[in-house]
């Protein structure tokens, strides 16, 4: 495998700005990798038609001694999430097979802005429903550590293109534990920004509420140099905070040199214990925490007594925002559309939402519109909208006594493919310990923290913190990053298989 594909992010940023490497060199590279795997990986949906053109605007530039991003020639992988002029943006579903959008997301200007370089857009969950890719109506996603397990979900192409070395960075989406839990079972860090911290305009809804776009990368730097990229203010979503955020590159540079651990105090909640938890998984977790505790972090236990409510109050507004906001795809604006010979308007668009939408949107829709319904609003959303307050303030009681939380990414590492397409409980308790993050709109990371004894797959560690220190996690990921990748001798991708590239 080339040279070009084993570098960080921030590594190739500084090849590319020294001339060592080209952009389009690097661009070329990432197209020859995805033409060699994806075939077997399937993390894209869409390869550009103008990745290598967009490289080498970008070395001209350089040539000519313009000012550039730090980032500027880089590769970047997009969630089909995320509208774009310039390639089919279908958020993995039928219904939008084709669709081009008018314009950009703004996530995706301001990295055309940066000069990163789009190579594609990544596989998903039909409108970023599921934990396992298995739910795109264009196939799976695998998981490059084992082509026969999952890579999580909804982000599973996202978090696949990071791991099989196809692309250094991405961007994701999270609503639940999108871009965390593929993070942990693909050995890749998935971040989650502050509700609000990054713009949603061009990121096609789910659950409005709970949506956050976020990095997908190798490292905790390469994150946050993609973070820096796209957060801040966006008069375009009206749900923007309007704060002036600090540097995240800076905060995971200094996690990753300075003495950050000492005296910091790490929650772990009482209430999860490992009923229910992979015994790698937990494992891995205390493993991690005894190494943070030997570097001078003080390991507090917590209580979160409304932490179990979660996944059932998020099952209940999840799908009641689901519902109305794919009431827009209705055949008779944009998108597919069924013809019903002599039908009424109402008799196409049933048709065609029914060969639009997989199942799991038809479950998620037919139950958020029932939760809504009159009647049942108030003893349905009405009250998964308490649990939800309630599950803010336990965060507010936590982070009152320590500075961040600690908890595993997901309750397993990655299962196989199919194993539990017909048991949807199962498949919504993997975001067990992401969701509370959503519901509370606070940020949280996930780092890979080791491999499973019983199975060599990879496992993450989660850290959240209060709203608004989203660089504080920078600081922390960066920190224990740096202490397991001297303890396990190099990047734990390192260790992957990866269809044989890898090592």
């Amino acid at each position: 495998m080339s040279d070009i594909l084993k570098l960080t992010a921030a590594d190739l940023a500084a090849k590319l700005r020294s001339g060592e490497v080209s952009s389009v060199e690097a661009t070329q590279a990432h197209l020859d990798r995805i033409a060699a795997v994806d075939g077997d990986v399937h993390a894209f949906l869409h390869v550009s038609d103008h990745a290598v053109d967009v490289a080498a605007d970008i070395d001209r530039r350089r040539a000519a001694g313009e000012e550039l991003g730090e980032l500027a020639g880089v590769p970047l992988a997009i969630k089909d999430v995320l509208v774009t002029t310039d390639m089919p943006s279908t958020s993995g579903s039928k219904i939008l097979e084709g669709y081009m959008s008018p314009y950009d997301a703004t996530v995706v200007a301001r990295a055309r802005a940066a000069g990163l370089v789009p190579l594609g857009k990544t596989n998903m969950d039909e409108f970023a429903m599921g934990s396992s890719t298995e739910h795109s109506a264009y196939g799976p996603t695998h998981n490059p550590w084992d082509l026969d397990r999952i890579p999580g979900g909804s982000g599973g192409g996202s978090a696949a293109a990071v791991a099989a070395f196809e692309a250094p960075l991405a961007l994701g989406s999270d609503t639940g534990g999108s871009i965390r839990q593929p993070a942990h079972v693909t050995g890749t860090v998935g971040m989650k920004p502050t509700y609000g911290g990054v713009s949603r305009y061009g990121a096609i809804a789910l659950a409005s509420s709970l949506d956050q776009v976020g990095p997908v990368s190798r490292t905790v730097l390469d994150s946050a140099l993609l973070h820096d990229v796209i957060g801040g203010h966006d008069p375009h979503d009206a749900t923007s905070l309007t704060d002036a955020w600090p540097s995240f590159a800076a905060a995971a540079r200094e996690g990753a040199t300075g003495d950050v651990l000492k005296g910091l105090k790490v929650g772990v909640i009482r209430e999860l214990d490992d009923t229910g938890f992979q015994k790698g998984v937990s494992e891995s977790f205390r493993a991690s925490l005894a190494a943070m505790e030997a570097a001078g972090a003080e390991i507090v236990e917590v209580s979160a007594p409304h932490f179990e409510y979660g996944v059932a109050a998020y099952y209940l507004i999840l799908p009641a925002e689901a519902s109305s906001n794919l009431a827009k795809f209705d055949s008779v604006r944009f998108g597919m559309r069924v013809n019903v010979p002599g039908g009424t308007v109402e008799d196409v668009m049933a048709a065609t939402r029914d060969a639009g939408f997989g199942d799991e949107v038809k479950r998620r829709v037919i139950l958020g519109t029932y939760a809504l319904s009159a009647g049942y609003y108030d003893a349905y959303y009405g009250s998964a909208q308490k649990v939800r307050t309630l599950i803010q303030r336990d965060f507010d009681e936590a982070f009152a006594q320590v500075d961040v939380i600690a908890t595993p990414s997901a309750p397993t590492t990655a299962f196989r493919l199919g194993e539990k397409l017909n048991d949807p409980i199962q498949m919504y308790l993997n975001d067990v310990t992401t969701i509370p993050v959503n519901l509370a709109g606070v940020p949280g990371i996930s780092i890979p923290s080791g491999l499973a004894a019983e199975d060599g797959l990879p496992v993450g560690i989660q850290f959240v913190a209060p709203a608004r220190e989203d660089a504080r996690l920078y600081r922390v990921g960066a920190a224990l990053e740096a202490l397991l990748v001297d303890s396990w001798g190099g990047p734990i991708l390192d260790r992957a298989p990866i269809l044989g590239g890898a090592r």
